[in-house]
């Protein structure tokens, strides 16, 4: 069958451009490796003599920083699980969306804020060594590979935690009451069948941490830790070489590819599992009692997360906005959260208008290539964002040498353009998935009812699906906005000229050791981020009655 075949002709190249402005910057770094110009072999060059210098730190600390980030998400995601949802005991329903609550704290956040209070001049040494007499430092380096695992496990084990969550509420219910029934004590069924059954989602919990993980820049500059994202920002900036920054893309593009490969095995693992009948909040009646010991232990398990994740963070950053806010510059705040909503609300209403485009041709041709065309558009958030920006910059640069009076770099760099265009990329996928989602609500016998009353299909859109997707649409434009306020990578690159948003502006101000200030964009970046936390948990919520 040709390539969307299924859809009528001006509609299939519409459908085909869209894939292609969202999949440019993917095949520009893959074509970087292509032999097409002596700059290619000077870059071969470059990243041979990376490969016996720098290379393998790069590999050597992202590796040290996945495995130990694998651990703690899956350590706490799993444990957090298994005590909300196999046990009853008081504040359970509390702890059930407030272990989500760090899923709002940008992981760059997280970093300034402990930086800022366990530094050697920050107010923890300081109150130590004033108290002892003592004198130099008193509390190990936090800008280090295991400073930054720690950042990375507390505000990334919410995707283990709500994954797992949801496999041993709605997949383990029978086989737990049957276990119990054949006198299998609490133990062993948790061992032998609550376990078993949730590791697939666990795997995919742990898969969509290291995503973010590898994608991160903010946590790995401010912390000076040589990771392949850093890599490519030095080779492109310092180096002035993008075929080697794009080619250490292509590298960092692979180690994604994996992940997303095992995510989606784990997926389709974790729908395998599912038994009929069993629903979501089901498991509440045979949830274990616990005395008073346990419900402590309990208790303990559930609120260091919360607290390490997103108390602590909130409280170090409002001690020194308290402390400096003569020094914040309140003039040009509104400035910056200005732009960082205009951003926000143009990508919002662009990926949502291609989302709908894009689940409206699969809902008419549900078969063949149209869906796999969705597909291929839906991988754009697993993109880091460095590698969005070499893939888009790369083909820029290409053109511009070709038509240098196009003045092509200047759209791309100097406008909105090219950073619309790069959020698109990594962010439409967020909007496809929730109206996805509501379309799988809707029967399909709905259009069959609007074609038989000669409906267009236009006509069908606007009058039958829009109505009834609205709630959809909001949830998928209030996501794809906040991940736009929050984005820092290709923000960083891609920016207009003088028009700063609230994310570069905190990387900025504290990586100039100015936290007093960076303070305020960084809590309004946490106050935002809670929007589409509250909807999960209200989504949750409601799944389980």
């Amino acid at each position: 069958m040709p390539l969307l075949s299924t859809v009528k002709s001006p509609s299939r190249w519409f459908l085909l451009l869209l894939i292609g402005v969202l999949m440019s910057p993917v095949l520009a770094v893959l074509a970087s490796w292509l032999p097409l110009s002596d700059a290619s072999g000077q870059a071969m060059a470059i990243l041979r003599e990376m490969g016996s210098t720098v290379l393998p730190e790069y590999m050597w600390t992202t590796v040290q920083l996945c495995l130990m980030v694998t651990f703690g998400v899956s350590v706490i995601g799993l444990s957090t699980a298994v005590v909300v949802t196999l046990f009853d005991f008081p504040g359970r329903r509390v702890f059930e969306w407030a272990l989500l609550l760090p899923l709002a704290m940008p992981a760059y956040v997280v970093a300034y804020a402990y930086t800022d209070y366990l530094q050697f001049g920050g107010p923890l040494q300081t109150m130590v060594r004033t108290m002892f007499g003592l004198q130099g430092r008193v509390f190990p380096e936090v800008r280090n590979v295991v400073g930054a695992a720690w950042v990375f496990t507390f505000t990334l084990y919410p995707y283990v935690y709500l994954l797992a969550r949801t496999a041993l509420g709605e997949r383990t219910v029978h086989l737990m009451e049957a276990s119990r029934l054949m006198g299998a004590p609490l133990g062993r069924r948790l061992r032998m069948v609550a376990l078993p059954l949730a590791r697939p989602a666990v795997a995919a919990g742990v898969a969509l941490a290291l995503m973010e993980t590898l994608a991160d820049f903010g946590v790995s500059s401010y912390f000076g830790i040589q990771t392949f994202t850093a890599g490519i920002y030095k080779a492109w900036l310092a180096m002035d070489n993008r075929i080697a920054a794009s080619q250490l893309a292509t590298m960092l593009l692979l180690l994604v590819a994996v992940l997303l490969g095992l995510e989606r095995r784990a997926q389709r693992r974790m729908r395998f599992a599912v038994t009929k009948g069993a629903r979501a909040g089901s498991s509440d009646a045979q949830a274990v009692r616990l005395d008073w010991r346990q419900a402590a232990g309990a208790w303990f398990l559930c609120v260091i997360p919360v607290v390490m994740g997103f108390v602590l963070p909130i409280l170090f950053m409002l001690r020194p906005l308290a402390s400096e806010a003569a020094e914040v510059p309140w003039a040009r705040f509104g400035e910056w959260a200005f732009n960082s909503v205009r951003l926000g609300a143009i990508t919002a209403a662009l990926a949502v208008a291609i989302a709908l485009v894009l689940s409206f041709s699969v809902r008419r041709s549900p078969h063949g290539s149209v869906r796999a065309a969705a597909q291929l558009a839906g991988i754009g958030y697993a993109i880091p964002g460095a590698v969005v920006v070499v893939g888009l910059l790369l083909p820029v640069a290409w053109l511009q040498d070709f038509v240098p009076q196009a003045q092509i770099a200047y759209v791309v760099t100097a406008t909105s353009v090219g950073i619309v265009w790069a959020y698109l990329v990594r962010f439409c996928a967020v909007a496809l998935q929730s109206l996805q989602s509501g379309y799988a609500r809707l029967p399909i016998s709905l259009d069959e009812s609007a074609r038989m009353l000669g409906a267009s299909p236009l006509q069908t859109l606007v009058r039958v699906h829009w109505p009834l997707l609205r709630r959809s649409v909001a949830a998928a434009a209030l996501l794809v906005f906040v991940d736009v306020m929050k984005e820092l990578p290709a923000t960083l690159v891609l920016r207009p000229f003088n028009s700063d948003t609230l994310a570069v502006v905190a990387y900025q101000l504290a990586r100039d050791e100015r936290l007093g200030e960076a303070a305020l964009p960084c809590l309004v970046l946490v106050l935002v981020g809670l929007f589409p936390v509250m909807l999960l948990s209200r989504t949750l919520r409601g799944s389980g009655r």
